[in-house]
């Protein structure tokens, strides 16, 4: 599902750049279930933008579903995004003058759909997500952990290959967090979509199948990283 080999980005600065991925090289297998993790600052962020063809990689390569993001226009990008990625962010960001369902279909209107079947795709998913008492409502009137289950709907909506979530239980509770988690896994199940989840909380790491850890710029499999003696690697 995800192969990226030899990742670099570099952000320019007056001094000349800050190098904050390093040759970072991983995959991820259809289905899996990917916990990355790694001290703030590591660059988690700035390598999840990428995968989602947000940012653009200064080196390296980044196929995902048999696609090369590096060899697609602006427009073929914001296509695939829109179709193969969905995103769950640490902040919901959901659009406050709509509601929940409004907020769940909007990725369905900007890829063309008839705006019923929007409403009924949403509509089944806030349902799963046990928020069918919630269509209604706007962001303002809903819970931190409704808020990020909507925003979770949102990114399930076009049923993408790959799901990116970035501290999705950042700043939520401990309840509201293992909400989240079991949200997750449950849409894992149900729906069979790849998942890497960006996080320093570490039951939700624990609830993964497999952890990726950021390291002085790359990707490091649990596995390799607790072998005794493993190297440091240094940009």
């Amino acid at each position: 599902m995800v192969n990226v080999a030899n990742l670099s980005k570099t952000f320019k600065d007056q001094e000349g750049g800050v190098q904050v991925l390093c040759g970072a090289s991983f995959s991820i297998e259809n289905g899996e279930m990917v916990a990355l993790v790694g001290v703030s600052g590591a660059g988690k962020t700035t390598l999840l933008q990428i995968l989602g063809g947000l940012d653009r990689a200064t080196s390296g390569s980044v196929e995902i579903a048999g696609r090369e993001l590096s060899s697609m226009t602006p427009r073929q990008t914001a296509e695939f995004r829109n179709r193969s990625i969905g995103f769950v962010f640490q902040f919901h960001h959901l659009l406050p003058d709509f509601t929940a369902l409004e907020n769940v279909f909007i990725p369905g209107l900007i890829g063309g759909k008839e705006r019923r079947e929007c409403e009924l795709r949403a509509r089944e998913l806030l349902e799963e997500f046990g928020l069918s008492r919630r269509l209604t409502h706007y962001p303002s009137e809903l819970s931190g952990g409704e808020r990020q289950r909507v925003a979770l709907a949102r990114a399930m909506y076009n049923k993408p290959d790959l799901v990116l979530a970035d501290e999705p239980t950042g700043n939520l509770d401990r309840e509201n967090s293992e909400q989240m988690l079991q949200m997750l896994i449950k849409a894992n199940r149900e729906f069979g979509q790849t998942f890497l989840v960006a996080t320093h909380n570490q039951r939700i790491a624990e609830g993964m199948r497999r952890t990726l850890f950021l390291d002085d710029g790359k990707v490091v499999p649990d596995d390799q990283r607790a072998a005794k003696g493993a190297p440091t690697t240094v940009c």
